[in-house]
């Protein structure tokens, strides 16, 4: 799959990086500001609940982290995948193609399993998503943005593996 590219990274002020366990606390402010507490009533939300992300990535910027996003692992139906979200880019640094190179560094790290989340169809298609109607997420969520990146169309209950 291809991707509009990014600056060279040499000419990026920022880097996306592997989240280490000393960025939880500025991981879950960023995730905070971004979405305020109710993200916490979000079906979304139900999926985290409990579980260790497979996968974070973050974005440092002169040592501190603007950017970052998680793959948690779920089962839709009886098929192992994961889940992508939420992404978060510190307010000021949006449009700068952060939240592209965090959906990217989760692709990679899928390394070929599917990917579900719910967004935003238009921002997502491009990577490649598209709508996964078969999908029964945990609580109520619009249909139109649940999506899906992986082989098959995928069907059944989506819960935490």
């Amino acid at each position: 799959m291809t991707h509009a590219p990014l600056p060279a990274p040499d000419a990026l002020s920022w880097r996306v990086e592997p989240e280490a366990a000393a960025d939880a606390a500025a991981v879950d402010a960023l995730v905070l500001a971004a979405f305020g507490p109710g993200r916490f009533a979000k079906t979304a939300e139900r999926l985290r609940e409990g579980a260790r992300p497979a996968h974070g990535f973050v974005i440092r910027s002169e040592g501190r982290v603007i950017g970052s996003v998680r793959l948690w692992p779920i089962r839709v139906g009886q098929t192992p995948a994961l889940f992508l979200g939420p992404i978060a880019v510190e307010a000021e640094s949006r449009r700068e193609g952060m939240g592209a190179a965090l959906v990217r560094a989760c692709l990679d790290a899928a390394d070929g399993r599917g990917v579900l989340l719910v967004g935003d169809p238009p921002y997502f298609g491009r990577f490649g998503f598209r709508p996964a109607p078969g999908t029964l997420l945990p609580g109520p969520v619009d249909p139109r943005r649940v999506m899906w990146l992986g082989t098959g169309e995928p069907e059944g209950d989506v819960r935490v593996s």
